[in-house]
């Protein structure tokens, strides 16, 4: 995959692509996840080259990066699955091999996605967004059934207390209360379809993840 867009930047806009990346890519990659996730995210589990090689051998399709000025700003990388091996509440590790997509099934229905990374500088211009829409491309390409994968739940740590998971998606969704990423994956046309309890470690989430999905419109 190949497509040139304009992003907005400042007070104007930059042209951007979006593509599949390679092994020259890596250290780009590895760049941008260390924006995303500086300390005191434990440096271990940024991407390292040897996932990032398994992701370009196994299903260079599904791993995209985005190239604004010759600079990688943006990741985003999936493998395909079959979703009736793992049920809904499955955690992130299990259905991605800990990031290495080694699971990777070509017969499978759905498109999983594994990690998506916006360098912070590009987070208002859209980007997230565009790079999802190019896996959906991929779905419709393939295809497949749908894309599904776990949004992180950052705003539930702080209500924990007086909602269940289910109970504060709930009302993410009436409005009542807001949350970024799932807000985020609300935008990019995914709706939810189920929690999973202990999806990554992630205090913030309280372990938990609203799993996502955006259905295949020309499948029926």
């Amino acid at each position: 995959m190949r497509k040139e867009l304009y992003l907005r930047s400042g007070e104007g806009l930059v042209p951007a692509t979006i593509r599949n990346y390679g092994s020259n890519d890596f250290k780009g990659l590895i760049d941008v996840q260390k924006a995303c996730f500086p300390p005191p995210f434990p440096e271990d589990l940024l991407w390292s080259e040897e996932q990032l090689a398994s992701h370009v051998a196994l299903f260079p399709q599904g791993a995209l990066c985005a190239e604004v000025n010759g600079v990688i700003v943006g990741s985003i990388t999936s493998l395909i699955v079959d979703m009736a091996e793992y049920g809904h509440d499955h955690s992130w590790a299990a259905v991605t091999d800990d990031g290495y997509i080694r699971g990777h099934n070509p017969q499978g229905d759905t498109l999983y996605v594994v990690d998506i990374a916006v360098a912070p500088d590009f987070r208002s211009a859209g980007l997230g967004k565009w790079m999802m829409s190019s896996l959906y491309e991929t779905v419709v390409h393939l295809g497949l059934e749908r894309l599904l994968g776990g949004g992180r739940m950052p705003g539930y740590g702080a209500r924990a207390g007086e909602a269940t998971p289910e109970q504060y998606v709930a009302k993410v969704l009436s409005g009542e209360w807001n949350d970024p990423v799932i807000s985020f994956l609300l935008r990019c046309g995914r709706m939810p379809v189920g929690i999973a309890s202990d999806y990554l470690e992630d205090e913030q989430s309280k372990n938990h993840a609203v799993l996502m999905e955006w259905r295949n419109p020309f499948k029926t």
